[in-house]
């Protein structure tokens, strides 16, 4: 716990990371990919363009031997991704200007799957961080908050995920989903430092938010966020390790975002 910590607070962010990652690769505790795949099966903000794969190539080259290259594009905000903070805060951090110390760090899982699978549009609370602290003690500087709702079980079926399977307006109107109560994102802000935000759902506001007060109190503060995180119900509740580095677009709201885990 001492080594991780001065890993995260280290002013030589470099040497720290360095030291910090050999630390955990030879502990030899087990990586967990908390990542969805992007597909024709990606789900995608109903007003978005869903992800495509195009073939280029795909067969056996003139010189004999086998060769595939594809096109891709995609939404900033589908599929697993990451939200920078200029999404929702003007002159705040773009997804490549993110310090590489938020994107690592001590994971904080907070479960609430039983909450949301009895409220569909439940908002995780002040009082949830603080039933976590009294079993683990106080959120750790720089740690990843990641939000544990259990809806990860319902990807990519949009109808049971999002709430609707329309598209456009009509279906961002319909959406319902769990996502973080903004005075709770204001509890974080004000008494915990953490590094980033994450959740298994498509947007750290619940579905039904129209103001999206809690992105817009992360990102003021500079707090990515993880949107559509899988296999949350992989990981403990503290002790595993989480490396968070998303595509580095330049200028960006955010992007698709590889996230992984290591187990304690």
């Amino acid at each position: 716990m001492l080594i991780k910590t001065f890993c995260l607070l280290s002013g030589a962010a470099a040497l720290a990371f360095s030291g910090c990652l050999s630390d955990r690769m030879r502990s030899g505790g087990r990586w967990i990919d908390l990542t969805h795949a992007f597909s024709e099966e990606t789900l995608s903000w109903p007003t978005s363009e869903p992800f495509k794969k195009e073939t280029v190539f795909e067969g056996i080259a003139k010189g004999g031997y086998y060769y595939s290259a594809y096109k891709i594009s995609t939404a900033e905000h589908g599929g697993t991704h990451i939200d920078a903070p200029v999404h929702f805060a003007k002159g705040r951090a773009a997804v490549d200007q993110i310090p590489l110390e938020r994107l690592l760090g001590e994971a904080v899982v907070i479960d609430v799957a039983a909450q949301a699978s009895a409220q569909r549009d439940y908002q995780v609370a002040a009082g949830d961080f603080a039933a976590w602290e009294a079993r683990h003690g106080p959120i750790p500087a720089g740690a990843i908050v990641l939000l544990r709702t259990g809806w990860g079980k319902h990807w990519p079926v949009a109808l049971k995920y999002l709430g609707t399977s329309k598209r456009g307006e009509e279906g961002a109107a319909e959406l319902h989903f769990p996502g973080l109560h903004p005075d709770a994102a204001r509890w974080l802000i004000q008494y915990r430092r953490i590094g980033a935000i994450g959740i298994d759902t498509p947007s750290i506001d619940h579905g039904p938010s129209k103001d999206f007060q809690s992105h817009r109190l992360l990102f003021e503060s500079e707090v990515p966020a993880f949107e559509n995180v899988a296999n949350l119900e992989l990981l403990p509740e503290s002790g595993a390790f989480v490396i968070a580095l998303p595509m580095k677009i330049q200028g960006g709201s955010g992007g698709p975002l590889r996230i992984i885990a290591q187990l304690p």
